[in-house]
C-alpha cells in the first residue's frame, strides 16, 4: 500500500458520505495519534495507526441504522465486520486487520489486548472527544 492514509481516509469518507462531523472527528483523531506518536518512544504500525483512527467509530451508521441510537458497545459490535470489509477493498494485509478489528472492538472498553496502538487510540480519542464537547 502505497499511500494508507488516503487510500483508508477514501473508504471513510465514501462509507459516511455527507456525515461530515464523523470524518472530521476521524482525521482530528489521526491528527492527535500522530502527535502523540511523535512525542513517544513507543514503537507503533503506521498502518495500524492510521487504520484504527479513521475507523475506529465506524460502526456507528450501522447500530443507528440498526437501532436507532449508537454508544460506546455498539460501535465495537458493528465496527469490525465493517472496517474488515473496507480493508479487504483495498488489499490491507490480512494480518493487520486482525489487529485493526481487535482495537476497535475495544475502543470504549477496558483493555482486552496489550497492542500499543489500542493504548494511542484511546488517548488520542479521549483529547479529541474533550475537546469537541
Amino acid at each position: 500500500m502505497e499511500y494508507p492514509k488516503a487510500e483508508i481516509a477514501r473508504l471513510l469518507i465514501d462509507y459516511f458520505a455527507g456525515d461530515n462531523r464523523r470524518i472530521e472527528h476521524a482525521l482530528n483523531v489521526l491528527k492527535e495519534a500522530e502527535l502523540l506518536r511523535a512525542e513517544s518512544d513507543t514503537v507503533y504500525d503506521d498502518e495500524i495507526v492510521i487504520a484504527t483512527a479513521l475507523l475506529h467509530d465506524i460502526g456507528i451508521k450501522v447500530s443507528e441504522e440498526k437501532l436507532g441510537y449508537n454508544n460506546g458497545k455498539t460501535q465495537e459490535e458493528y465496527g469490525p465486520p465493517i472496517a474488515e470489509e473496507l480493508l479487504k477493498k483495498i488489499d490491507f494485509p490480512p494480518a493487520k486487520i486482525k489487529v485493526v478489528k481487535d482495537i476497535i472492538a475495544n475502543h470504549h472498553s477496558p483493555s482486552r489486548f496489550d497492542y500499543p496502538e489500542l493504548e494511542l487510540l484511546k488517548q488520542a480519542d479521549r483529547i479529541v472527544n474533550r475537546r469537541e464537547e
